[in-house]
């Protein structure tokens, strides 16, 4: 039987699928905040021209207008990548209650570069689905490359 983690990673990870058909990098997050789903999003980067337009900014945002406020504490934001730096700023600014993605980025992800950069109370959670987030990426950019 399929865990809450991996029932929301999946939507997540269909949101990513469809950045990946618009051409945009294949990063998918969904909110759920009291169990319910209150916003999702993917990578728009492209369609926007916007290097701000991530998946996890654009889900932040979704979620704080769902709730007509800016504090995500009670929330969960699942996302198929580990977010970068930026968006790591971001979910900190939003006091975001729990952090869960797939696939690490060992060249962008904010472990790398900001590990202490969340909020001291936002709870993580990592390779939820890891193979099949990361499998979507690393298929998006060989096929770039051919």
């Amino acid at each position: 039987m399929m865990s809450t983690d991996e029932h929301f990673m999946q939507l997540a990870l269909a949101d990513a699928r469809q950045a990946a058909s618009d051409g945009e990098v294949p990063v998918g997050a969904v909110v759920v905040c009291r169990d319910k789903l209150i916003a999702r999003a993917h990578n728009l980067t492209e369609r926007l021209v916007d290097v701000t337009a991530h998946a996890e900014m654009q889900a932040i945002t979704a979620a704080a207008t769902a709730l007509g406020g800016k504090y995500l504490n009670e929330c969960t934001l699942y996302v198929t990548l580990e977010p970068c730096t930026m968006c790591a700023g971001a979910i900190a600014w939003a006091q975001l209650g729990r952090l869960v993605y797939g696939a690490a980025d060992p060249k962008r992800g904010y472990t790398r570069y900001a590990p202490s950069a969340l909020h001291p109370k936002t709870q993580v959670t990592s390779g939820i689905l890891a193979e099949d987030c990361a499998r979507l990426i690393q298929d998006f950019f060989r096929n770039k490359r051919t």
